[in-house]
Parts: C-alpha cells; sequence; structure tokens
C-alpha cells in the first residue's frame, strides 16, 4: 500500500519542506509532483489505481526520485476517513521533528459523467451528486483540517486545487463535476480566509483543455479539444506542465499575497 523510496541528490529547496499530492499519479497532478520535485520538495502522492497500471507509474513515480527528493506513496482510497488518518499518521512519522507540509495540491479526478436525461444510458441520480461532490470538493476540506490538526502544515503553507470551465458553463454529462468544481472553488474562498491566520493561502488554477485522462473520461471530449484549438490565441491545448509551472510559481516567496484567486491558466483561452 505505501512504497518509500530515497535519494542523496542536493535539493533546491529547504529539505524539511514536503508537498502533498492528493490524486498524483497522472495528469495535472503527477506533472505538478515532478516540478516540485526537480525545485527540491520531498513528495508525497496519494492516488488510487488498479495492478495493470501501476507498472507505467512506477516509471513515472522514478522521475521524482531521480531528483534525489524523498517520495512516499500510498495507492488507497483517499476519501476513507480511516485511510487519510493512516496515511497522516505515517506521514507525521515520516517528517520527524523538523518536516513540514508546505504545499497541498488537490488533483482529484473522481465524478460521474452522466446525462440528466437518457434513454439508453444510465441518468445522473442524487448520489451521483453526492459521489463527486464528496471527492472532488468536500476532500479538499477534509484533508486541510486533517493535516492542520495534525500541526503539520508549514508557517506558510500553499493550498492549491484545480478547476475548469465548467465551474460556470453548462457541458452535457458534467453537471455533477460542474456542481462539484463550484463548490471546491467556494470551499477553497473560505479556506483562504479562514486558515489565513495561520499562513495558509488557497487558490485554485482554471486550468485550460488538457488532453488527459479525464477529459477523455468525458463524452464528447473530442469536440472540446477541436473548439478550443480554435478558441485559443496560441491554437494549442494546455499541457500538464503550463499547469505545473503555474503552481510553482505559485509557491514561490513572492506569491505569498495570492490568496483565494481563481487563477486561468489557459494561454487566453478564457478570452473568447
Amino acid at each position: 500500500m505505501v512504497k518509500e523510496f530515497q535519494s542523496s541528490h542536493k535539493s533546491e529547496t529547504d529539505k524539511n519542506n514536503w508537498a502533498i499530492i492528493l490524486g498524483g499519479s497522472s495528469g495535472l497532478g503527477l506533472a505538478t509532483a515532478q516540478k516540485l520535485a526537480k525545485h527540491g520538495y520531498q513528495i508525497c502522492i496519494v492516488h488510487r489505481n488498479r495492478k495493470s497500471e501501476l507498472e507505467l507509474i512506477e516509471q513515472e513515480f522514478n522521475l521524482i526520485t531521480e531528483q534525489g527528493v524523498q517520495l512516499l506513496t500510498f495507492n488507497a482510497d483517499a476519501f476513507k476517513v480511516e485511510i487519510r488518518t493512516q496515511i497522516i499518521e505515517q506521514l507525521k512519522e515520516k517528517l520527524g521533528d523538523n518536516g513540514r507540509v508546505k504545499v497541498l495540491i488537490h488533483s482529484v479526478a473522481k465524478g460521474n459523467l452522466k446525462p440528466m436525461i437518457s434513454n439508453d444510458r444510465p441518468a445522473l441520480k442524487n448520489d451521483d451528486f453526492h459521489l463527486t461532490l464528496d471527492a472532488m470538493a468536500i476532500s479538499l476540506y477534509d484533508w486541510t483540517k486533517a493535516i492542520y490538526d495534525y500541526k503539520l502544515f508549514a508557517s506558510d503553507t500553499r493550498i492549491i486545487s484545480f478547476t475548469s470551465e465548467g465551474n460556470t458553463k453548462a457541458w452535457r454529462n458534467y453537471a455533477a463535476v460542474s456542481a462539484a468544481k463550484a463548490a471546491m472553488e467556494a470551499i477553497t474562498r473560505n479556506i483562504a480566509l479562514e486558515f489565513s491566520p495561520f499562513g495558509i493561502r488557497a487558490n485554485c488554477i482554471q486550468a485550460g483543455v488538457t488532453d488527459t485522462a479525464s477529459l477523455r473520461a468525458i463524452p464528447g471530449s473530442e469536440k472540446i479539444k477541436e473548439h478550443s484549438l480554435l478558441r485559443n490565441p496560441f491554437h494549442r491545448l494546455t499541457t500538464p506542465e503550463d499547469v505545473a509551472n503555474a503552481v510553482y510559481l505559485l509557491c514561490k516567496d513572492e506569491a505569498a499575497w495570492i490568496n483565494g484567486c481563481v487563477i486561468p491558466v489557459d494561454g487566453g483561452e478564457h478570452l473568447s
């Protein structure tokens, strides 16, 4: 369930600074983990994948350890209270007296993509909303509060989550995820307000259309990509690395006065 790796190369940043990435085995979360590792952050990834996927994921994780940082990975259900508690307790033991969680990344993609009305496929139900909201929105607060209660946050912590244009636009089959994105942004704003006395900054990145497994799971994703290529001033899709670069900028000391924002990272795609 947990794997641990360590190397002895030199880090750019304080070796006591850790980044937790929820949903860090692919897409935006993985790219962010690899980017932060290059700049010396110790990395903890919580993900949920099938055994058949683990070989390729391990290859990606190796790119993290090659940066000379520590890596803890948990292939577990991050939304169960007892599992979350076990992970945080193991992380606390690893951090020791000096280690602190400097960055918390919420990159969870666990939601139901169903139509509200359909004659030939299952339609969206109340339970679908609950599952999606719990995983893609409320879990941000659950993890933030749990880490805070364990006193693991650094004196200047950055909490960053990923949203999309589906936060305000209606896309077919996207109702539950859209509701979760809007809720996550609301939760982020309140974290930014209520946790600020403890040095915690919280922001959302609104990524442009990015060709990830999460996007490809959306019915009609090819049309979404085609439309985005026409809209985008640079006529290309956003890449996970584009988003990871923005995360890194938000984690720098100079970004300490950015708090409670939803920041488009899309090359200007949102302009038209």
